[in-house]
């Protein structure tokens, strides 16, 4: 089924209980494995996340290494994702199928599976078996039988098998790979999905190739979905970078491996998601509201914000207190949110 997208208030989400049951899942897989060697592996992978260069070898490069990875990254990871994925379903985007191309531990599945009530299929292709391995172990227990039910297959970037899906997603993929890699990644991404959403970290660097991702969607045709409210230039390259966070609430395990006191953290990322030309049956759903891009100021009778609008500008916004229900609506609105 082609995915839909209209104007429909939000839901009720899941993300919180999936987010809990994945906490749960992932202290089960680590459980076993020594401190010593996660807290080793863990410390390899904070290094290469924090390079900007590609890597010449898999990352994940042994057992250790993914249950470091699950246990430090995939929690963040899928809370990105989840801010994500329940934008598009608020929009009304109802996905039917999802293929995650270098989905490893199946991060953007738990996401997928919390944000659509309509997904009926789940497939994570990645070129670790130890990750895909992984990933199947923790979903045995998952909350959502489309989820127990999915299927992680390896596969090798520039040699997927010809699928297709509603909803493709691409998520801290890129940085791994080389410029050239990266286009054919993308371009396979385009041909097999209906929707595509890249997410990347929210860095210079990870903003500069979301925006490379953007450019090729629209020279497509495609429509963009979020977060911009327009298709034109990026009004914040040269000054800033557009990026966006999502809260993510740590296990004891977390907190050891990343040696950390508080119970939470911020995950900052960068994204994008497009429709093929002809998958809306209305632009009536397209994004005509301006996109929050910095914690709103919330002053006595009024809230200050930063946005992105719907004209391709970006700048200063205020809601009064004589806005009324606006105003109120103003209050509760968050970093990311589209403006009420």
């Amino acid at each position: 089924m082609t995915p839909r997208v209209r104007g429909y208030p939000p839901r009720v989400s899941r993300t919180p209980a999936y987010a809990a049951q994945l906490r749960d899942a992932l202290t089960r897989a680590v459980r076993g494995v020594s401190e010593r060697d996660l807290a080793r592996a863990t410390e390899a992978l904070v290094s290469r996340y924090r390079s900007v260069a590609p890597a010449t070898a898999p990352i994940l490069a042994s057992d250790v290494h993914v249950a470091a990875y699950a246990a430090y990254r995939m929690p963040a990871t899928h809370a990105a994702l989840s801010r994500v994925l329940r934008d598009l379903a608020a929009r009304g985007l109802e996905p039917r199928s999802l293929l995650d191309l270098g989905g490893g531990t199946g991060a953007a599945a738990w996401a997928a599976a919390g944000a659509f009530d309509s997904l009926e299929s789940v497939k994570v292709l990645d070129q670790v078996e130890a990750a895909l391995a992984l990933g199947r172990d923790l979903v045995r227990e998952a909350p959502s039988e489309v989820l127990a039910r999915a299927t992680f297959a390896r596969a090798v970037a520039g040699d997927w098998p010809q699928l297709e899906a509603d909803l493709v997603t691409v998520s801290y993929v890129l940085s791994e790979l080389e410029e050239r890699a990266q286009e054919t990644l993308v371009a396979d991404a385009m041909q097999r999905g209906r929707v595509v959403v890249v997410a990347e970290p929210g860095t210079p660097d990870g903003y500069a190739r979301v925006l490379r991702v953007r450019a090729a969607m629209i020279a497509e045709g495609w429509t963009v979905l979020g977060p911009c409210p327009h298709e034109d230039g990026c009004p914040l390259v040269g000054t800033d970078w557009c990026h966006f966070a999502a809260r993510v609430n740590r296990s004891a395990e977390h907190r050891r491996l990343k040696g950390a006191d508080l119970s939470y953290e911020d995950e900052k990322f960068s994204w994008v998601a497009a429709a093929r030309p002809g998958v809306l049956e209305t632009k009536a759903g397209q994004a005509n509201s301006a996109r929050i891009l910095r914690h709103p100021l919330k002053r006595k009778g009024f809230v200050e914000f930063q946005v992105c609008r719907p004209d391709g500008t970006a700048g200063r916004e205020v809601v009064s207190k004589k806005a009324g229900e606006r105003y109120r609506a103003a209050r509760d609105a968050e970093w990311g949110d589209t403006l009420p």
